[in-house]
């Protein structure tokens, strides 16, 4: 588990006031529905995020950070992995994540994503889209950084695991020479369940790619430093919340 349940995500240095996001349900490819919060900004400025959730899905920390994006002017979903398994009503915090996530595939996780994308596609509002995940989530958008399909204009992770996530899957140190778009990769150097090795391979493997890519390592910070409840680490926060609006910036135009 990243997040204690009443976690909050920090929230970006100079955001606005936040928008309110409205729950909704997705149809992916092979007709699963799944669940989403989708919140949009107060004025369209042709950029999304399609937010990648930790093993516990979708819950309250990713529906907030999407409302957090909105307010720097990002339309943001958050996406939901469970609906082949768990349907698409509410959890309580004691929803069993794990026995899902056992279930969960490569094809299919990927499959969801690409809902999550045609949704912010579909109002016209968003012509660059960029994936940011979290654990499970972020190994799964440093994966979409190899994958042409979806037209993605970058890839954020947040302390993305680099073993498969699915049994036979790519890793993102396998994907990472194929990359085909920008990457952003945020780590902390205190994360014990993601080795510096792997995090240099990785490194290694973008560069190899020759697509524009940078990974930081934050000295001392843990797994899942991104929270807002974690006052010794609002340095952290507040950094990766800038260098997450650079790395938009840089590869759409959208509000700094």
């Amino acid at each position: 588990m990243c997040f204690p349940p009443d976690a909050e995500p920090p929230l970006p240095p100079d955001a606005g006031q936040l928008r309110p996001g409205q729950l909704v349900t997705l149809t992916a490819a092979d007709r699963t529905e799944l669940l989403a919060w989708h919140a949009t900004a107060a004025e369209p400025s042709g950029t999304g995020v399609v937010i990648l959730p930790d093993v516990r899905g979708l819950f309250g920390f990713y529906r907030r950070l999407a409302e957090a994006f909105a307010a720097i002017g990002v339309d943001a979903v958050a996406i939901d992995y469970f609906g082949r398994t768990a349907g698409t009503g509410e959890r309580d915090d004691e929803f069993d994540f794990m026995s899902h996530v056992k279930q969960t595939t490569q094809p299919q996780v990927t499959t969801d994503i690409a809902a999550g994308v045609a949704h912010l596609r579909s109002g016209g509002r968003c012509q660059a889209l960029f994936t940011v995940g979290f654990c499970f989530g972020g190994s799964y958008s440093f994966l979409q950084a190899a994958n042409g399909d979806l037209g993605l204009a970058g890839v954020v992770g947040f302390y993305g695991g680099m073993r498969p996530r699915s049994e036979g899957g790519d890793s993102p140190i396998t994907v990472a020479p194929l990359a085909q778009v920008p990457v952003l990769g945020l780590f902390g150097g205190a994360d014990q369940s993601i080795p510096p090795e792997q995090v240099e391979q990785f490194r290694a493997g973008l560069a190899g790619s020759g697509v524009p890519h940078e990974v930081h390592v934050y000295p001392g910070a843990p797994h899942s430093f991104f929270d807002r409840s974690f006052s010794d680490h609002a340095g952290e926060c507040a950094d990766a919340w800038r260098r997450m609006r650079e790395f938009l910036t840089s590869h759409a135009r959208i509000p700094r």
